[in-house]
C-alpha cells in the first residue's frame, strides 16, 4: 500500500553508486574478510545473531564513504579498511538494538534478529559488535579518528533516547525531530566520512567539508526513508510499508501532516500514534491525508534541501573521480522516491 510518487517531470537516467562500487570494490573485498573474522566467537550464538543481519544485503554505504574519503586524500595505508568495518560494525549494532527498541518485525526483507533469538541475544551481540569496533579503532592508532567515531557512538545512543522519550508526542516539531534524526542517523554518515581524510592527514578544510557532507547526506537519506515509509514499497524499504505508522512513529510526514490537518483529522492522529488504533483502512487514510497536505512531498523537499548542502559541502575540493562518485551517493539517496 502507497502513493505514487513522481516528483519532477522529464527522463532522466537513475541515479546510481556503481562508480562509488568500483573505486572502493578491492577495499571492500578486505572489508568483508575482517567483517566475518571479527563478527566471529566462541560463542555460538554470537556469530549466528550478527551474520543474520550482516549478510542479509545491505548496501555498506556508510564503510564505503570511509574508504573513498581516504583515497580521495591520497591515502595509503591499511586503516580506513579497519575504520570502515568499524564504522559497518556500529551500524550493525543500532540496527540490532534499534529493532529491539521499535519492536519491529522485518529488516531487509528478513525476519529480524529479535523475532529469531529474542532481545536479549540481539541487544547483547550489538554490544559484542560495538567492542569489536572500538577494539578496531584503537589498532589503527589515530587518536583524532578514535575521538570521532566514539563521539558519534554517544551522539547515536542520545538519539535514541532522545525518540524515546519523544515517542508518540505529536506535539513534536520539526526542530526536535530534525534534532533526532541528526543523532541517529547522521552522525554515523557524518564520523564514517571524516575519518577518511582524517587518517590521510588531510588539511582541516578538507576534514570539514567530508563532515558537512557526511552529515547533510545522512538527514537526506533518514528523510527519504520517512517518505518512503507512506510512499514507496517493501522492496526500496526493506521493511514493510507503514511500519512507523503501525509502530506510533512521529515522523517529519506526520509531524507535517498533523499540524496542517483540521481537528478532526488531529484527532484520527492522536488516535492512531498515541492510542496505537491502526490498521490497513488507518494507514491509507494517513497516507491520504498527507497527500492532501504535501507532507510526503515537503519532507522530499527537505531531503533534497540537506543535499544541495551536502554537494556544496564538497565544491571547493579538487575533482577526483570519488569527489564525483560522493557527488552521485547524494543523487542515489534522494532519488529513490522518483
Amino acid at each position: 500500500m502507497g502513493v505514487v510518487l513522481n516528483i519532477e517531470n522529464g527522463k532522466r537516467e537513475p541515479a546510481s553508486i556503481k562508480d562509488l562500487i568500483d573505486l572502493t570494490a578491492a577495499d571492500m573485498g578486505r572489508v568483508n574478510k575482517l567483517i566475518l573474522s571479527k563478527a566471529g566467537s566462541d560463542v555460538e550464538m554470537i556469530p549466528e545473531v550478527a551474520n543474520h543481519l550482516i549478510s542479509s544485503g545491505g548496501k555498506r554505504l556508510r564503510p564505503m564513504l570511509t574508504l573513498a574519503a581516504a583515497q580521495m586524500f591520497g591515502y595509503a595505508g591499511e586503516g580506513h579498511v579497519k575504520l570502515a568495518t568499524a564504522v559497518e560494525f556500529m551500524h550493525t549494532a543500532t540496527l540490532l538494538h534499534d529493532d529491539v527498541v521499535d519492536e519491529s518485525g522485518m529488516r531487509r526483507g528478513k525476519k529480524t534478529a529479535r523475532m529469531i533469538w529474542g532481545n536479549q541475544a540481539s541487544v547483547l551481540v550489538g554490544d559484542f559488535l560495538l567492542g569489536q569496533a572500538f577494539r578496531m579503532m584503537v589498532d589503527v592508532g589515530s587518536l583524532e579518528a578514535l575521538d570521532i567515531l566514539s563521539s558519534a557512538a554517544s551522539i547515536i545512543a542520545e538519539g535514541e533516547v532522545m525518540q524515546l522519550a519523544a515517542a508518540k508526542n505529536l506535539e513534536t516539531t520539526e526542530d526536535e525531530h530534525f534534532a533526532v534524526i541528526k543523532a541517529k542517523t547522521a552522525a554515523l554518515f557524518s564520523a564514517a566520512a571524516e575519518v577518511g581524510p582524517v587518517i590521510a592527514q588531510a588539511t582541516r578544510n578538507d576534514r570539514a567539508a567530508l563532515r558537512s557532507y557526511g552529515m547533510n547526506l545522512g538527514l537526506a537519506f533518514q528523510l527519504i526513508d520517512d517518505a518512503l515509509d507512506y510512499g514507496g514499497t517493501s522492496k526500496d524499504l526493506g521493511k514493510n510499508v507503514g511500519d512507523d505508522f503501525r509502530e506510533g512513529k512521529v515522523t517529519l510526514p506526520v509531524i507535517l501532516a498533523y499540524r496542517r490537518g483540521t481537528k478532526a483529522e488531529r484527532t484520527f492522529w492522536k488516535r492512531a500514534i498515541e492510542d496505537n488504533v491502526v490498521d490497513d483502512a488507518g494507514l491509507e487514510k494517513a497516507i491520504g491525508l498527507m497527500t492532501r497536505h504535501g507532507a510526503i512531498a515537503d519532507t522530499i523537499g527537505r531531503a533534497r534541501h540537506f543535499g544541495e548542502i551536502a554537494r556544496d559541502a564538497l565544491a571547493p575540493l579538487e575533482a577526483t573521480p570519488q569527489k564525483s562518485a560522493l557527488i552521485d551517493v547524494i543523487d542515489f539517496c534522494t532519488s529513490r522516491v522518483n
